[in-house]
């Protein structure tokens, strides 16, 4: 794998995360969605079963507000691995199964590897998922994992150059209203993001995945 440096100047500009957005079928959903895509077109995958990214993601060292109403950025992560994902809190189905697919990968991993290992869970919807809200919801998953908040044009700001979309949807008849995003989980390690996992990905594989990573690492 390369070096933290080499991944670092290889920036990949809105364009081309659109391009490949598209040649690897990663998924843009409102939760509640029925269609989901396929990941497909992959010559060399190195190995792991999410979606390795030859020219690696670069994370923006952008400020947001972690679940201990401290600031937190992604891209100056202390441990070797964080494990990223963008969702909502009253997201009715996928959020949550994909909260639990990470939570049961983290939980096969050993302590050690735990220790090394930071989920983080960036809001879509900052407008109701305040810092509490956030405890309360992760809590349910992990009491370990973080939380991150912020304005909207900010968390957007972070997330774009992750190949992560957001939108708000249309009104629920129940009251409120989804958020359409994209629904990956992005392994970040010295602000580069080498590796990505659509919402298929089972625990054993993101957990495989990740104990390769770990291994790449040290």
């Amino acid at each position: 794998m390369s070096s933290p440096a080499t991944w670092l100047k290889a920036y990949v500009v809105p364009k081309a995360l659109v391009g490949l957005l598209a040649v690897a079928g990663l998924l843009l959903s409102a939760c509640g969605s029925s269609g989901l895509a396929t990941i497909d077109n992959q010559t060399d995958n190195h190995g792991y079963h999410g979606i390795y990214l030859p020219k690696p993601y670069v994370v923006p060292n952008i400020q947001l507000t972690d679940t201990e109403n401290a600031s937190y950025s992604i891209a100056q992560a202390t441990k070797p691995l964080d494990l990223v994902f963008f969702g909502y809190t009253k997201c009715p189905d996928v959020c949550q199964i994909v909260m639990s697919t990470i939570a049961s990968a983290v939980s096969r991993l050993g302590a050690s590897q735990q220790k090394d290992v930071q989920v983080v869970f960036v809001t879509t919807d900052p407008g109701r998922d305040t810092v509490p809200v956030l405890q309360t919801y992760l809590a349910h998953f992990n009491p370990d994992f973080i939380g991150l908040t912020g304005s909207i044009s900010t968390i957007d700001s972070l997330g774009k150059p992750l190949g992560i979309f957001i939108k708000k949807g249309q009104k629920v008849p129940g009251g409120g209203y989804d958020v359409t995003h994209t629904t990956n989980v992005i392994a970040v390690h010295a602000g580069a993001a080498p590796l990505v996992w659509d919402q298929n990905a089972s625990p054993a594989q993101m957990s495989a995945d990740i104990v390769k990573l770990l291994k790449e690492f040290a």
